[in-house]
């Protein structure tokens, strides 16, 4: 039987059906053959599906069906873990939404000042995406109100657990009608996610699509190194000399190995970028910008800060020491190899870590065989240079920028090719945007000398 949206026995409006089609969905993803007909249904389900595996889709669908456009009230929530995540799904969401009328989707996250998102609120909305505490300060100020909602989603779930959210979860769902629908989606199902669930579903359908992670999904690569730090940066150089990756994320376990290894890498000539809990937001953003943009080819991060990673295409993650516990090495390797197309994890461990390895076999049901590194005589070579450069314009959405302006500026009398744009990120205050490595001084000077929406901007090469 053919996984075609329009065979959902619970049905989808034909304005919906046309949509996906225009959206190049034409067949459903096991997450959502599985999942839908139950959402359809007003059922609770949990679904444990990989990020990339269509989730968002399978319950956005759902809520945008349920919708009485003509009530400006929240008729659904959905939390997720970080601003990052939440600004997707709500982007996801308003895409599925184009073909039914009157859909308002509010994103309300932390990061962000608090006023405009008060003022929206006040104009009414039918779907809101936010981060747990953002939530709660608006329920805290009353500047949200939660009575009419008909379908919760918590989204990465044991991301927000991980993360610390459950104490938020509760007092939010505490002002939630009981009486709605609950979707749950995690990537793993630790006892914590059974404890969450029993309290605050009914009777919920458990769908169970996460990938196995074996070849045919992500190639693994273990090699079994001396502890010393300098042992393993050098290893991460030589896996990366050898694979040339144009997407790279290397996992550390602490902030100051994050630190360290981004300094070796870059004095080595890779152009790598740190994400760790110090950084400031507008920093976090740029570092995200620039990864997921191309103008930097490795991202090196520890776990909490990557929570919510979504980008496209990372080649290779690269684990500089085994993960804590075998679902957050689930967690890391799973943000290669996705949409169907072939990823490769390699991982660094010493003989101390012989218990990880241990648990680690167990949970993928294979046996860890060490294999040989590169050869150090790959050291000689010189890294390969980011295709892109990121410039930084000194407005964004407050002074009205949008991408049209910024790709019109660039590529006007004088200008660089349109092919030579890459992606523009537009925040509240500033706007990033890629252009190819070769046109970046002329980029700048566009920018700098002309003018956006009649003004002048700054524009300067991060």
């Amino acid at each position: 039987m053919s996984n075609s949206f329009s065979n959902l026995a619970a049905g989808l409006s034909p304005g919906i059906i046309g949509n996906l089609a225009s959206l190049g969905y034409h067949e459903m993803t096991p997450i959502q053959a599985e999942s839908l007909p139950h959402i359809l249904s007003g059922k609770d389900v949990i679904g444990q599906a990989r990020t990339g595996s269509g989730k968002t889709a399978a319950f956005g669908l759902g809520l945008i069906s349920m919708l009485d456009t003509r009530i400006f009230d929240v008729q659904a929530l959905v939390l997720c873990p970080t601003r990052e995540l939440a600004d997707q799904v709500a982007k996801a969401i308003r895409r599925l939404a184009r073909a039914t009328p009157n859909v308002k989707i509010l994103s309300l996250c932390g990061g962000v000042p608090f006023r405009p998102q008060a003022a929206s609120l006040e104009y009414g909305a039918h779907i809101v995406v936010g981060t747990p505490g953002r939530i709660e300060d608006h329920l805290r100020k009353q500047t949200l109100d939660l009575d009419a909602v008909k379908v919760l989603v918590l989204d990465e779930a044991d991301r927000m657990l991980d993360m610390g959210f459950q104490d938020s979860i509760e007092n939010i769902i505490e002002q939630i009608p009981q009486q709605r629908q609950t979707l749950l989606f995690s990537a793993t199902f630790p006892d914590s996610i059974h404890s969450v669930a029993s309290s605050v579903m009914q009777d919920p359908v458990i769908i169970d699509v996460a990938a196995s992670h074996d070849s045919s999904t992500i190639e693994q690569h273990f090699y079994l190194v001396n502890d010393s730090a300098d042992i393993r940066t050098n290893a991460v150089q030589l896996l990366l000399f050898q694979h040339s990756p144009t997407s790279a994320v290397v996992f550390c376990n602490m902030k100051k190995e994050v630190a360290k290894l981004v300094q070796q890498l870059v004095e080595a000539g890779f152009s790598a970028l740190a994400l760790h809990g110090d950084l400031e937001q507008r920093d976090r953003d740029s570092t995200l910008v620039r990864f997921a943009n191309g103008s930097a080819t490795v991202l090196v991060a520890t776990d909490v800060a990557a929570r919510g990673l979504d980008i496209e295409s990372i080649d290779v993650v690269i684990n500089f020491q085994l993960a804590h516990d075998p679902e957050a090495h689930v967690h890391r390797i799973g943000r290669t190899g996705r949409a169907g197309q072939l990823g490769r994890a390699f991982t660094l461990y010493s003989s101390r870590e012989s218990h990880k390895i241990a648990a680690l076999e167990e949970l993928l049901r294979c046996s860890v065989e060490p294999e040989s590194l590169p050869p150090s005589s790959l050291m000689s070579q010189q890294p390969a240079a980011a295709a892109m450069t990121t410039l930084r314009i000194d407005g964004g959405k407050k002074q009205k920028l949008r991408p049209g302006d910024i790709l019109g500026a660039l590529t006007g009398q004088h200008g660089i090719a349109g092919s030579d744009v890459g992606k523009i990120a537009i925040f509240d205050a500033c706007a990033y945007v890629a252009v190819s490595s070769s046109s970046a001084d002329t980029a700048v000077k566009k920018i700098s000398r002309g003018k956006l929406k009649g003004r002048s901007f700054r524009a300067w090469i991060i």
